[in-house]
């Protein structure tokens, strides 16, 4: 099914998924409690391939249609296209990634647009203190714009030197390495500033606000 803006969505929510997890919360399953000083957050194994976990839907976006609006509470909202996205200023960064279902994988290769650089082009006004983004996929997720602001978070459009996937969030998708993965919105298509925090499709389903991997932050 195609939408007004030309984007496919493929496939349909994962309504017993949903439902699993939500009761994960509830019991506070794959919870350890254990600290853990390595490289390795507690609870979490260590995999070479990279998992594809989604709501069911993923969405097909050609990059002639593709857009970026980075609006809110700031003082220069931007709308970019696949060209102008690629225009900004490029940066590569190496990072783990950590999933809330466990797993986690070492050395990951991205390419995209720094969080830093898109800060200062936009200019967030002093009330701006959260973020949301919004996924193609009807998708969204909350993080603090002290989260967002940290030196490796990206929107990346490209892994392993290649391009992003549409399983794993291509053309682009947040990269925010220090948090769950949940955290990284796929499909990105808006980025969102706000005064007041607004908690997103699995924080209100029983996820932790801020999901740090290394506090085991995975339910509230």
């Amino acid at each position: 099914m195609a939408g007004e803006d030309g984007v496919t969505l493929i496939g349909k929510l994962k309504e017993k998924l949903v439902v699993t997890k939500q009761q994960w919360a509830r019991e506070g399953r794959l919870l350890t409690g254990r600290p853990n000083a390595e490289r390795l957050p507690p609870g979490q194994r260590l995999v070479r391939d990279w998992p594809v976990l989604d709501l069911g839907i993923q969405p097909h976006i050609p990059l002639d249609l593709w857009k970026l609006v980075i609006d809110g509470a700031v003082e220069k909202p931007v709308t970019w296209d696949w060209n102008a996205f690629l225009d900004a200023p490029q940066s590569d960064f190496v990072s783990d990634i950590h999933c809330v279902t466990q797993w986690s994988r070492y050395d990951n290769r991205w390419s995209g647009v720094s969080a830093a650089s898109i800060l200062d082009l936009v200019k967030p006004k002093p009330v701006a203190k959260h973020v949301v983004f919004h996924g193609h996929d009807g998708y969204q997720t909350n993080v603090t714009l002290a989260m967002f602001s940290a030196p490796d978070v990206l929107v990346a459009h490209s892994w392993e030197g290649e391009p992003l996937t549409r399983e794993h969030g291509g053309p682009a998708r947040i990269i925010m390495p220090q948090f769950y993965l949940w955290k990284s919105a796929k499909w990105v298509r808006r980025i969102e500033f706000l005064a007041e925090d607004r908690p997103g499709f699995w924080e209100v389903r029983g996820y932790h606000n801020e999901g740090d991997p290394w506090k085991e932050d995975r339910y509230s």
